[in-house]
């Protein structure tokens, strides 16, 4: 351990500051097509979305994490890895596109300083809430001022953002104007970051794009054009948790989709090819991916930071049962640790559902702690980063506190936490 990553890991365990500007925060919405009463009812009825406190990475780790990325987007565009996941990939995700995908989510757990690659997510929330938290703190005392750097340049954020959209667009319409985004996820307004579609619409707006929020059921697909309340749409921002289109209610999106009349961002290709959590089984093993042609640093660095991952079978189950303390379990298709298990919490029904699951067992890589003050008294919570990604290019880190197996902005003290990196000695 360097000087500089046990400065990190000292001021996590130690230092207790608080640097959200609670006014300065809610101005930043007001800023942003938010009245007082709409923010007031969002954040109170999400007590737990947002932590006072920060979180210090090393700028060794924070390399790291950003060589990660580049090595799977490596990965991600080799042929050998193509042709290997998409040969049994929906029909949604076999259609080609330009389109990158938006907002990618590569997390991360700091297992003793290290940063391990948790898993890749193909529509990643809360950045847009995680930029408007960075941007509003202050420094509460003179010792911390000067380690309030954010890994990467976040200023100007929005503006890039917006210029993320209109590159997608751009890569499969040219010149085309963009004149209609639009939001999509199932019931939007109940769910948790809710909040952020607004924020994104106002963007739109305030930059002269239509902009609308909807469920996928509220879609019309008529005479080879995607509609929504009798608008034609450009764009989806596509929020959804049916990643292929499988539901009733996608069947609008699903035809325009197939049918090439709609930009989708990020879509059913993206996620068959970065997110399915069997991935991570390939993304592991430096034979496969030498022999698929990835070159020997981005091997030797995957080899490094992702953790060794196997597929769950009747063929390993009793192996993987004896050494279930070393493993967590994903179920190959979830997302926001939904259905996911800590070994050492397992029960013999749950395992009886897992075996009968899609699932991979991942070595356990245990997250780092941060200390903190809540509700009067001292804690240690646990925290992941998140990467905010597009084109290969990190846009943003935060981290999430929480305690339990999972995220879960229900911990008091928790939620989302600006990242800051310590100066090089």
């Amino acid at each position: 351990m360097n000087a500089s990553e046990s400065w990190a890991e000292r001021l996590n365990a130690h230092c207790r500051c608080v640097g959200l500007d609670v006014p300065g925060f809610d101005a930043a919405f007001d800023l942003r097509g938010l009245d007082t009463m709409q923010r007031d009812v969002l954040l109170t009825e999400r007590p737990h979305l947002f932590s006072e406190t920060m979180v210090f990475v090393s700028p060794e780790q924070v390399a790291s994490m950003q060589a990660t990325i580049a090595a799977i987007e490596k990965v991600m565009a080799l042929p050998g890895w193509q042709s290997q996941v998409l040969v049994d990939a929906p029909e949604t995700a076999q259609r080609a596109t330009h389109a990158r995908g938006v907002f990618m989510g590569y997390d991360f757990h700091l297992c003793a300083g290290e940063p391990r690659l948790i898993e890749v997510n193909t529509n990643a929330g809360g950045a847009y809430l995680a930029a408007l938290l960075t941007k509003s703190q202050q420094a509460c005392c003179a010792e911390v001022e000067p380690l309030m750097r954010t890994p990467v340049d976040i200023r100007g954020i929005e503006a890039r953002w917006l210029d993320m959209f209109r590159t997608e667009w751009r890569l499969e319409r040219g010149d085309a104007p963009l004149k209609h985004v639009l939001i999509v996820d199932e019931v939007p307004t109940s769910q948790f970051l809710y909040p952020e579609f607004l924020l994104f619409r106002d963007l739109f707006a305030r930059n002269g794009i239509r902009a609308s929020i909807a469920g996928p059921e509220e879609l019309l697909w008529r005479d080879g054009t995607l509609w929504h309340e009798g608008a034609p749409v450009d764009l989806v921002y596509n929020r959804l948790t049916d990643f292929y289109f499988e539901s009733a209610a996608s069947a609008a999106l699903r035809a325009a989709w197939l049918g090439g009349a709609v930009v989708v961002s990020p879509n059913p290709r993206a996620h068959a090819l970065y997110a399915d959590k069997r991935h991570l089984v390939r993304l592991s093993d430096a034979a496969f991916l030498a022999g698929i042609g990835l070159d020997a640093a981005s091997v030797a660095q995957l080899a490094r930071a992702v953790p060794a991952t196997r597929a769950v079978s009747e063929g390993v189950a009793d192996e993987l049962w004896s050494r279930r303390r070393d493993y967590f379990f994903k179920p190959a298709t979830g997302f926001g640790g939904r259905a996911a298990y800590r070994g050492d919490k397992l029960t013999r029904r749950v395992w009886g559902e897992i075996l009968v699951g899609d699932y991979v067992a991942q070595t356990f890589a245990p997250p780092a702690q941060r200390r903190i003050d809540a509700r009067g008294e001292t804690a240690d919570l646990k925290f992941d980063v998140r990467a905010y990604v597009y084109g290969g290019a990190v846009q943003l880190f935060v981290a999430r506190l929480y305690s339990g197996q999972t995220t879960n902005f229900r911990t008091p003290g928790g939620g989302f936490a600006p990242v800051f990196v310590t100066p090089t000695p």
